[in-house]
């Protein structure tokens, strides 16, 4: 999944890492992203509510998307020694649920940003 949306996602990410370095709280690493995105122009929103449907019922208290740009890309973002398959089991919770056809798993408590980045591609069945 190379597209421009997301290598231009991954910049930005790449500009915040390099600008505070691994060592910090995950918030502050998606606050300082969000700003980073909506100076370049992005269409981006936070904390996003991501309600639970179950049969008929709708269940608010679901999951809540860090950030989502252009109403397309969901980004995780974690600061965590590694990435594991509950990691990977959120973000595609959050790409089913939500409809939406790209996701980006970012972990900034790395030495190089590069390596802490895994794409997902929404493929329904």
């Amino acid at each position: 999944m190379n597209d421009k949306l997301t290598e231009r996602i991954i910049g930005a990410a790449i500009e915040v890492h390099k600008a505070l370095g691994p060592g910090l709280l995950e918030s502050a690493y998606q606050k300082c992203l969000f700003f980073e995105l909506k100076t370049q122009g992005f269409e981006v929103q936070q904390e996003i509510p991501l309600p639970i449907i179950y049969k008929d019922i709708k269940l608010d208290h679901g999951y809540r998307i860090d950030l989502l740009v252009e109403n397309e890309v969901v980004i995780e973002i974690k600061t965590v020694e590694k990435f594991t398959d509950v990691h990977y089991a959120q973000i595609l919770t959050y790409l089913k649920l939500g409809h939406f056809p790209k996701g980006l798993l970012i972990n900034f408590h790395t030495k190089l940003l590069t390596t802490g980045i895994k794409r997902f591609i929404n493929s329904p069945l």
